[in-house]
C-alpha cells in the first residue's frame, strides 16, 4: 500500500478525488443514494443510473439559469 500510494500515477489521481467525493456526497445526502432501494445488483444499478441522471439535469438546469441571468 504504501509503495502504491509514492507512484506518480498515484500523485496524479489523488489531486483531483476531491471532485468526486464531493459529487458522491450530493448523490447520497441530496438524492436517497446511500441506501438502495432495490433489490439486487440489478436493481441497484438501475437506482444509480437514475440518481445521476437527476443529478446531472439538475446541474444542467443550474447552469442554463446562470446563463441567462
Amino acid at each position: 500500500q504504501y509503495e502504491f500510494e509514492q507512484t506518480e500515477y498515484f500523485g496524479r489521481r489523488i489531486k483531483d478525488r476531491y471532485k468526486i467525493e464531493a459529487k458522491n456526497a450530493e448523490l447520497k445526502q441530496s438524492h436517497g443514494f446511500a441506501k438502495c432501494k432495490y433489490v439486487g445488483l440489478r436493481g441497484m444499478a438501475i437506482q444509480a443510473y437514475f440518481t445521476a441522471f437527476v443529478a446531472n439535469v439538475k446541474r444542467i438546469m443550474k447552469l442554463q439559469a446562470l446563463e441567462t441571468v
